[in-house]
């Protein structure tokens, strides 16, 4: 599929050929919600945790005698019945990681280009430099582009001056190619790749 190539004042730059093995396919739902669901299960703390009947700090000295009471036969009051007990068989500290293959991970982020190129939400950048880190000037060139909530996906280094004026803007987030992954492309608006990064993409994922 073909392209136009824009400049960051909103010129035009020529057009460029995308691969359709990356920007051609006919996007799935279930291989881009699998992905997401490894990326964001590998990215949870998993620091959960509670204390059980062992862990709490409380007498075992039995509450009342075995039997004659009438009541209900109790040992240690740190049972999970008693207010202040421990917990029965709660959170315990875990990785939520599981596996998913390399090629499959691959798959995914063809498929999330795929999607922004099949919505229309995909420009390419003749490149993201900038002479000096000034972010009021970029700010000013993301609101005449019409960028809200954008991605911007460079070669395999990102310019400095480009990086430090988009830190300090809501809605505009820098990644090198080798940062690519499918939550971050389906989590913003549009995806914006400089021709480096499209190079650099076509070369990762053949």
């Amino acid at each position: 599929m073909k392209l136009d190539v824009i400049t960051l004042d909103g010129g035009k730059a020529g057009s460029i050929d995308l691969d359709d093995a990356l920007f051609g396919l006919e996007p799935r739902a279930d291989i881009l919600h699998r992905v997401v669901r490894w990326q964001r299960a590998k990215a949870q703390a998993g620091t959960h945790s509670v204390l059980g009947k062992s862990d709490v700090s409380y007498s075992t000295k039995k509450i009342y005698r075995q039997k004659g009471t009438g009541g209900a036969r109790h040992g240690s009051k740190k049972a999970p019945i008693f207010r202040h007990g421990g917990v029965y068989k709660g959170p315990t500290p875990r990785s939520h990681a599981h596996d998913l293959t390399k090629k499959f991970r691959a798959l995914g982020l063809r498929h999330a280009l795929s999607a922004k190129a099949k919505a229309g939400n995909l420009v390419v950048l003749d490149a993201a430099d900038m002479a000096e880190a000034k972010t009021k000037l970029l700010a000013k060139a993301a609101k005449e582009l019409g960028w809200k909530k954008v991605l911007v996906i460079d070669g395999s280094a990102v310019n400095e001056n480009f990086a430090k004026a988009a830190r300090n803007i809501e809605g505009i987030d820098v990644l090198p190619s080798m940062g690519a992954n499918v939550y971050d492309i389906l989590k913003r608006e549009t995806l914006v790749l400089t021709k480096a990064g499209v190079e650099a993409l076509e070369a990762r994922l053949k």
